[in-house]
Parts: structure tokens; C-alpha cells; sequence
């Protein structure tokens, strides 16, 4: 197995785990929208395929091509992007990894504490708002029945520096960018919600641990640490020289992250263990704190 097919290739993630793959000598193939990035791609070695994850001819002749299929293109909520893979793939025999989020841990608590630690086997019940990811999370997870090596990973909040084309992870650029304009560290209510977080390179590590090793229909949820919303302000405030982190309506969140960003990406909580990664893959994450990294 080393011709791999990613989708979301010039994003965050998806560059990533490309260069990951790269250093171990797997062909990498990305599926990208347009040429912009192609040649940079290409330079780095990665081929490139260029078309829409929703058109089907363009999939399947990128899907045939490939041993494997990692799917990242902010797709954690793109029914119709899942339905095509599996569609595509059923019967192949081939691995295919997509990407979640953990979000579907949220409980809307509005800055509230939840200190509730997720496993993979303990069964969700996602608020309304973010159920439609679960039930993509399980359709992929049951294809393992149609002879699909199907593979879920949950990463918690990503940080650190990407090695793709996108450097910038979303929720704590989002952050630092919102406190730099209001002038202080900003947290939302109590700012007590607390969100497990995995340095950006540690999850590379393991979607390659997961492509080699993990069992058809595994769910892996991706975590090195947690801190709450609270503290993150605080450092960020320390660390861009900003007056005393304060607290600003959830209200005010969702106006400038929208309701998804506003009420599950800042204001919930999110905290899950990877003990099941470190135990059936051997995953050894090696950074350890989100805050010394602000």
C-alpha cells in the first residue's frame, strides 16, 4: 500500500500528513480544487488531480488510482462528499481515513465547565446542531461491511505549525486575531469550557500509525492535553503584550464566529482521551502544551 489519494491537500491538516507520508516514501497523490498550488505540489512531490470532491468521474479516477484515500477536505459535515467515497469504494478492499471534529462533544454549555471525558465506546448522543457529523462518523464506519478499510480519526484542537501550504490551524489563530482587536485575551462567559488539544505534527504522526496498523471500522479520537478557553485568553494575552484577558458575551461570539464557531468551537466543551490510539497504534504524541506554545 503506497500510492495514497488526499483530499484537502493544501489545507492544514491534509499538508501534513502529506509530508508525513512523504518522509516515509509513500506516493502522494492530492485531489485540489484549482492549479494554484499545484506546482508548489509538485515540487514538493506530491502529483496532483485537479476537479471538485463532488464530481464523481474525477473521484473515481482518482480512487482508482490510489491504494488509499485520506480524506480532509473540510468534509467533517459534507454528507455528500462521504456518500461518493464509500460509494466509490465498496468492494475495493482499500483504506480509506476521514477526518472529523470534536465538536461532537459539544454540549452548548456557554463558557460553562463540563469536565465529562469522551471515549471511543461510549455511545454519543450529539445535540441537533452537530448530529449530522455523528451519523457521517458511523456511514463511514459501517462501510467496513462492504469490504471498505474505513478508519475515523476525532482531532481535538489542533495547534502548532503546519508543514503543507497552510500553516495556521483554525481555533487559535481565530483567537489570537479576535484578541488582538478587542485589545485584551478574550474568553466567552466564564471561559471555564475546556478543550482537549494535539500539537498539528503529533495527529500526522498518527494518521500514518493509522494508514499502517489500525483495524477496519476504528475510531480514534486524537488528544495530547487540555485547557480551558479561560487560560488560552491569558496567554495570549502574556504573549501579545494585551491588557488582562476578559470575558465577552457568547452573544458576541456568535456574531463574529457564527452560531458553530460561536457556540461549539469557543463556548462548549471538548474533552476526549486518545488511550486507544496510544495503546493499538503505539501513538506517542511529543508536545504536550497548547499554552507553552501561545
Amino acid at each position: 500500500m503506497k500510492k495514497i489519494l488526499i483530499t484537502g491537500i493544501t489545507g492544514y491538516i491534509g499538508g501534513t500528513v502529506a509530508k508525513k507520508l512523504r518522509d516515509k516514501n509513500y506516493t502522494v497523490t492530492g485531489l485540489i480544487r484549482n492549479e494554484t498550488h499545484a506546482k508548489e505540489l509538485e515540487a514538493d512531490g506530491i502529483e496532483t488531480i485537479v476537479g471538485s470532491i463532488h464530481n464523481e468521474a474525477v473521484l473515481q479516477s482518482a480512487i482508482s488510482g490510489a491504494d488509499a484515500v485520506i480524506h480532509n477536505a473540510d468534509s467533517a459535515d459534507d454528507a455528500y462528499a462521504a456518500d461518493s467515497i464509500v460509494s466509490l469504494m465498496k468492494g475495493s478492499g482499500k483504506t480509506l481515513i476521514f477526518t472529523s471534529g470534536s465538536a461532537i462533544f459539544g454540549g452548548k454549555e456557554n463558557g460553562e465547565k463540563n469536565d465529562f471525558v469522551f471515549t471511543e465506546d461510549i455511545a454519543l448522543q450529539p445535540r441537533l446542531e452537530i448530529a449530522s457529523r455523528v451519523l457521517i462518523n458511523q456511514y463511514i464506519l459501517q462501510s467496513a461491511a462492504q469490504d471498505i478499510r474505513s478508519i475515523v480519526i476525532v482531532p481535538a484542537m489542533v495547534y502548532g505549525e503546519g508543514l503543507g501550504i497552510k500553516k495556521d490551524s483554525i481555533q487559535l489563530p481565530a483567537l489570537t486575531a479576535f484578541s488582538k482587536e478587542k485589545g485584551f485575551g478574550t474568553y466567552f462567559g466564564k471561559g471555564e469550557n475546556i478543550w482537549s488539544n494535539v500539537h498539528i505534527e503529533d495527529l500526522a504522526d498518527l494518521y500514518v500509525l493509522a494508514l499502517e496498523k489500525a483495524k477496519p471500522g476504528s475510531l480514534y479520537y486524537a488528544e495530547n492535553g487540555s485547557s480551558n478557553i479561560k487560560n488560552l485568553a491569558e496567554r495570549i494575552s502574556e504573549r501579545y503584550q494585551l491588557q488582562p484577558a476578559q470575558s465577552v458575551t457568547i452573544q458576541e461570539a456568535v456574531n463574529t464566529f457564527g452560531p458553530a464557531g460561536g457556540y461549539f468551537g469557543f463556548a462548549s466543551n471538548s474533552l476526549c482521551s486518545s488511550h486507544k490510539a496510544r495503546t493499538e497504534l503505539d501513538w506517542e504524541p511529543k508536545h504536550h502544551s497548547i499554552e507553552d506554545h501561545i
